[in-house]
């Protein structure tokens, strides 16, 4: 009997028409890359099971730049390489979709995702919103000329100086509690002035079951909040939630039950605008679905005993063998899902919702749509790049590869980035390239800090040309939330430096983070 990918891990797509629809389309919004040039920048690592990570066009010319090892030599290892072009698409392919269901659609880009300041001078460019978590990731908007209107603040602690800034900027705030809510209304007093919020709503129903969440008011136990916000120095902007990830069918709930919110707010004498429907858009890292189920497949029965481990020390990532089965669910990104950003987002507005669908739903309350993505708008925009620093072989035989960064510098909430890395070849060693007789290894990646656990890839991965000192480790797609939201300075190491390129050149200059203090 095969054995199933865990449901979390795949797609929600109801039918595979669907499935097919929306991946021919998908394909359509990303750029090709040149097969020729594809095969020469993968051929240098793989995985023992392959995942084969989608590229850009520009991360191939990167990597086969002879400027690469010189980037790295100047600015340090790791090196964090952005490109702000394929964010244009991907915000666009999330306009179109709402444009096709005739809904109006704010998207404002999560901040938190990448603390670059060029994808903040993008937004301002092309008058898209930006959603900061933090004082510093508003103040800097704020420095960078971002109107407060295209500003939401959405942190989940907010100090008192923090909320007097959006008061005094006049930012929407979404309000999370009572004891905030409270907060801010006391602050507003103080201040003689009122503030403007959007109200973030939890606890929505979906299947007969209601979905957990640690954010917003329960939309059953606060009912009575919108008549108890009429004493208060606060002007509704809108409604807000964010739900765990990527189910299109639960969103939908969730927008049913926040409509109905709006009409109680109406009801209590506000006037709402907008539903912000937060992030979780979901996009693709791997370029072939049947990889990634392969992957999971044959992890399972290396967990069971029936195979080699692909993992280091046959790690579950997430799951473990227990009284003679598997059990636990697997703690890592989807990295393959087929239906993603315009698809998924038509999904949901296209759904029945009592006599129509979403969409008109939300016309007929003339409401702003609005969404709050990070990954799936920052899809194609950056790479890691690092150099290997030794090769050894532990006590149990495996090659051990030392890279300069640590794992917190590529890495979220996921167990592993189950995304192949490229390498490039030193451009000092460049012979060995055409060297059939090099000698094939097969190890780990692993970084500076010094713990047991401290590896950048849990997958064994296969170097068919061996690998040496001086040889650059490419982790591609890294742009969203890889880079930096983890990002850590213990052992006193320095943060990655973040060198934007552009052109076909390519030409390239620090992003501004890196060019002042915070």
């Amino acid at each position: 009997m095969p054995i199933a990918v865990p449901t979390h891990l795949t797609s929600n797509d109801s039918s595979d028409a669907i499935s097919n629809r929306t991946s021919s389309l998908n394909q359509s919004v990303e750029s090709s890359v040149d097969v020729a040039d594809e095969m020469a920048v993968r051929r240098f690592c793989m995985g023992v099971l392959p995942l084969k990570a989608r590229l850009e066009p520009w991360m191939v010319r990167a990597v086969q730049s002879e400027s690469l090892h010189e980037w790295v030599e100047q600015y340090g290892s790791p090196l964090n390489l952005l490109n702000v072009d394929p964010m244009r698409r991907n915000v666009g392919e999330l306009q179109r979709a709402a444009s096709d269901a005739e809904v109006e659609l704010r998207v404002f880009f999560a901040r938190k995702a990448n603390k670059c300041l060029s994808f903040v001078d993008l937004a301002k460019e092309k008058g898209w919103g930006v959603d900061t978590a933090s004082e510093n990731e508003l103040k800097q908007c704020l420095q960078r000329g971002v109107a407060p209107a295209n500003l939401i603040c959405t942190a989940a602690v907010k100090s008192e100086t923090l909320i007097r800034l959006c008061l005094n900027e006049e930012v929407c705030i979404a309000v999370d509690n009572h004891d905030e809510l409270n907060r801010i209304a006391d602050v507003a007093m103080k201040c003689a002035c009122r503030a403007t919020v959007a109200i973030r709503l939890g606890g929505f129903e979906h299947g007969g079951k209601k979905l957990p969440t640690r954010f917003g008011f329960d939309v059953d136990r606060d009912r009575n909040l919108p008549f108890e916000l009429g004493s208060l120095p606060v002007d509704v902007e809108g409604v807000h939630f964010h739900l765990d990830g990527y189910d299109a069918d639960q969103r939908v709930s969730a927008l049913a039950t926040a409509m109905d919110w709006i009409e109680r707010l109406q009801d209590a004498g506000h006037e709402p605008t907008f539903i912000d429907m937060g992030g979780g858009v979901p996009m693709r890292y791997l370029d072939e679905e049947s990889q990634w189920l392969e992957f999971w497949q044959q992890h399972r029965a290396a967990m069971l005993g029936k195979s080699e481990p692909l993992t280091y020390r046959g790690h579950g990532l997430g799951t473990m063998f227990v009284d003679g089965r598997l059990v636990g669910t697997p703690k890592v990104y989807p990295f393959y899902q087929s239906l993603i950003r315009g698809p998924w987002l038509s999904k949901i507005l296209n759904a029945r919702l009592g006599d129509g669908s979403v969409a008109d739903r939300l016309k007929s309350l003339s409401l702003q749509l609005r969404c709050e993505p990070g990954r799936s708008v920052l899809d194609g925009c950056g790479m890691t790049v690092a150099r290997v620093e030794y090769r050894k072989q532990n006590a149990d035989g495996d090659w051990l590869i030392g890279v300069s960064m640590n794992r917190t510098q590529c890495r979220t909430s996921s167990e592993d980035f189950l995304v192949d890395p490229l390498v490039v070849p030193s451009s000092k060693d460049a012979s060995r390239i055409a060297d059939e007789t090099v000698r094939s290894i097969e190890g780990y990646l692993v970084g500076a800090y010094c713990t047991e656990s401290e590896l950048l890839c849990l997958r064994k991965l296969r170097f068919p040309s061996g690998i040496r000192v001086g040889d650059l480790v490419v982790f591609p797609n890294t742009a969203g939330y890889m880079m930096h939201f983890l990002e850590s300075r213990s052992h006193q190491f320095p943060l990655a430096k973040n060198l934007v390129l552009s052109g076909d050149g390519p030409t390239a200059e620090l992003d501004l983070i890196d060019q002042k203090p915070d």
